[in-house]
């Protein structure tokens, strides 16, 4: 049974919605959560649909499944907020973007935090990258039952935190730190949503803070660079040079969590400007 981990922090009317990625939990949004929310904001780490289950969970949602439950939350979170930002990490990241793009008027901003539009990273073994293919596999009905068992260094360059996360996604407990493996129709579908979020790319105008590991082992910085060049919005670059791809939870989350304030502070002070001017 899907346990439900999503979580809301009360503040002000600026909000922030957090999206996890593929495979994982809104635990790997709560130190960025806990760190904007001391900054005032009210945060919502909402849970993907089939996620925090088993792999069964997964592979009966897509990602048309996944998105939705990213409509729903902003949704949800807009009750309560005059101001809406997005952010997401790895695939939350392209499904932040998505949001972005299909609802102008109500993003002022995005956190794209390591997008991950291919599986290049440094660390990713030469079959992995082959996994662009498996939107064809999955077609054909093929390696449903198949996954890709995450490898060392997990996203992490903290080698403590990283022997936890190991531990945790070996007990069995998807809740704490999400599944063990990417399965390959999960990943097709990641894939399907990659080539549609790249289509939409220009029709992002709300700013975006595009944060990414300089030596991301997961996702290059190719990954970053599409944003950057392919939004239709203002954008700020954020290299991390001491963290690998789970930049929210690694060694330099607090630059994130301050970069990401700072952020979405500017564009909060801008709007009240141009309303006192008009």
């Amino acid at each position: 049974m899907i346990q439900p981990t999503d979580f809301m922090l009360e503040g002000d009317r600026r909000g922030v919605l957090l999206i996890h990625g593929l495979t994982g939990t809104p635990m790997e949004m709560r130190l960025l959560a806990k760190g904007l929310n001391n900054a005032g904001f009210t945060v919502y780490g909402m849970q993907l649909a089939g996620h925090c289950g088993n792999v069964e969970d997964l592979l009966a949602t897509g990602w048309r499944d996944w998105y939705a439950s990213v409509e729903a939350a902003a949704d949800k979170l807009l009750q309560h907020v005059d101001h809406l930002f997005v952010g997401g990490l790895s695939m939350g990241a392209l499904l932040s973007l998505k949001l972005a793009a299909e609802r102008p008027q109500q993003v002022a901003g995005v956190g794209v935090y390591g997008a991950t539009f291919r599986y290049d990273g440094w660390s990713i073994p030469w079959s992995a990258r082959l996994s662009f293919l498996l939107p064809l596999v999955k077609k054909l009905g093929l390696g449903r039952d198949r996954a890709f068992e995450e490898q060392p260094p997990y996203g992490l360059r903290d080698e403590r935190l990283r022997a936890q996360v190991a531990a945790a996604m070996r007990s069995g407990d998807s809740t704490v730190a999400g599944l063990l493996g990417n399965p390959w129709h999960a990943l097709a579908d990641l894939y399907q949503l990659s080539a549609n979020v790249r289509r939409q790319l220009p029709k992002v105008t709300s700013p975006c803070l595009v944060a990414h590991a300089s030596e991301d082992d997961v996702a290059s910085v190719r990954n970053a660079e599409l944003v950057l060049r392919g939004v239709s919005a203002p954008t700020e670059l954020l290299l991390l040079n001491d963290s690998y791809h789970m930049i929210t939870i690694d060694k330099e989350r607090r630059t994130l969590i301050e970069r990401s304030a700072r952020f979405f502070d500017a564009i909060v002070a801008g709007r009240t400007a141009e309303r006192a001017a008009a």
